[in-house]
């Protein structure tokens, strides 16, 4: 009974659990709206410039900040591929670079 115990208190305390809410955490962001990130972004950024956080809440409004970020790159990186998937399946269309559009070369 006391090694059923040490294993059961062992399980609780393995990173695995911390792991799982991770995940949780990044399941929840999944289903998120790009908008709705973007604007979450946009508000910590205005109120990380306006200075007046304390530094512990500046660092975890910087650490939401970078998980935002990341979701939202990600999101618009899976519309470029899809938008160049359909773009590829249409013989009179064809996938151009903002760059080849400029023709001021800037």
């Amino acid at each position: 009974m006391a090694a059923l115990n040490s294993h059961l208190c062992y399980k609780t305390l393995t990173p695995q659990r911390e792991l799982g809410a991770f995940s949780n955490g990044v399941k929840a962001m999944a289903k998120e709206k790009f908008e709705d990130a973007l604007e979450k972004l946009e508000d910590i950024v205005r109120k990380m410039e306006a200075g007046d956080m304390p530094l512990s809440d500046a660092l975890k409004s910087f650490e939401e900040g970078i998980k935002l970020i990341r979701f939202c790159s990600a999101k618009l990186d899976e519309t470029q591929r899809r938008v160049e998937q359909l773009l590829g399946n249409e013989d009179s269309l064809k996938v151009k670079s903002f760059q080849e559009e400029d023709g001021d070369g800037n």
